[in-house]
């Protein structure tokens, strides 16, 4: 595919979400997408680049190692270096980066070419409040039972129908879809949620999150995921977990227009 018109780059972003209303531009409040296009359109000299992202976050979800494309004019003289350090230097003051840029061609999609994605959630399980981490953890002060937490997770492994764990105004044609990886590691005072898929469905994260805090309390016992499960009923599973303590962790491609990074 070729259009004399444009040239395609692959952008890798991290930025913090408080304050930002999610990836998608909105009507009213800063979003990572306005906040890029108008850097994009400052680097261009003033000309619209439109974007494409992996996956949309929400508002208050953070990213590690989120991925778009833009639409350059292609009479723009680039480099990789120039495309990451000028868009970084426009966005600035805003908690937003661009930790890398490549060239694509036309058909590569950020969304349709990704072969998986990647999401960490980090639960503070501490008695004591956070005060460096605030907004960026799930501040759980009941101690958590990771083992059992595992138990239930092993469970959502897999092909399934996940509709208990999508959020109910998700506009995904189907709840069908493959569950990868679901860990559950304590690293000191915090537990780490690390869930990787070709695709989530809209809230999935956070509500398997949820419901897999009530099992780590005791309030459930780990079998009850899978009636959950098996029930395709929303009101079936746990709470939605807060936004704070979700990152986009990373999205896969092959091959990986930026080189061999780590997942």
């Amino acid at each position: 595919m070729t259009d004399p018109a444009i040239q395609r780059w692959a952008v890798q972003l991290e930025y913090d979400g408080r304050g930002l209303v999610g990836w998608q531009r909105q009507a009213s409040g800063l979003s990572v997408q306005a906040l890029l296009e108008e850097a994009a359109f400052r680097l261009a000299g003033g000309r619209t680049v439109p974007s494409i992202t992996a996956g949309r976050t929400d508002s208050g979800v953070h990213a590690l190692a989120q991925v778009a494309h833009l639409d350059f004019p292609a009479d723009a003289r680039f480099s990789s270096y120039s495309v990451r350090e000028g868009l970084s230097y426009h966005l600035k003051p805003h908690a937003v980066v661009v930790l890398n840029a490549a060239p694509v061609s036309l058909d590569w999609s950020a969304r349709f070419s990704a072969t998986w994605r990647s999401y960490r959630y980090r639960i503070l399980n501490r008695r004591t409040r956070p005060a460096l981490a605030e907004c960026h953890v799930w501040h759980v002060k009941s101690p958590l039972d990771v083992q059992r937490m595992q138990e239930a997770a092993n469970m959502l492994l897999g092909l399934h129908d996940f509709t208990s764990f999508r959020a109910v105004a998700c506009q995904a044609n189907s709840p069908i879809r493959t569950l990868d990886q679901l860990d559950i590691t304590r690293e000191g005072d915090e537990v780490v949620v690390f869930a990787k898929a070709r695709s989530f469905l809209h809230h999935q994260v956070r509500n398997m999150v949820g419901t897999l805090k009530k099992v780590g309390t005791g309030a459930w016992e780990p079998e009850r995921v899978a009636h959950a499960l098996a029930a395709r009923d929303r009101s079936a599973a746990g709470p939605t977990a807060p936004p704070d303590g979700l990152y986009l962790n990373g999205v896969g491609y092959e091959p990986d227009p930026f080189g061999n990074m780590a997942e």
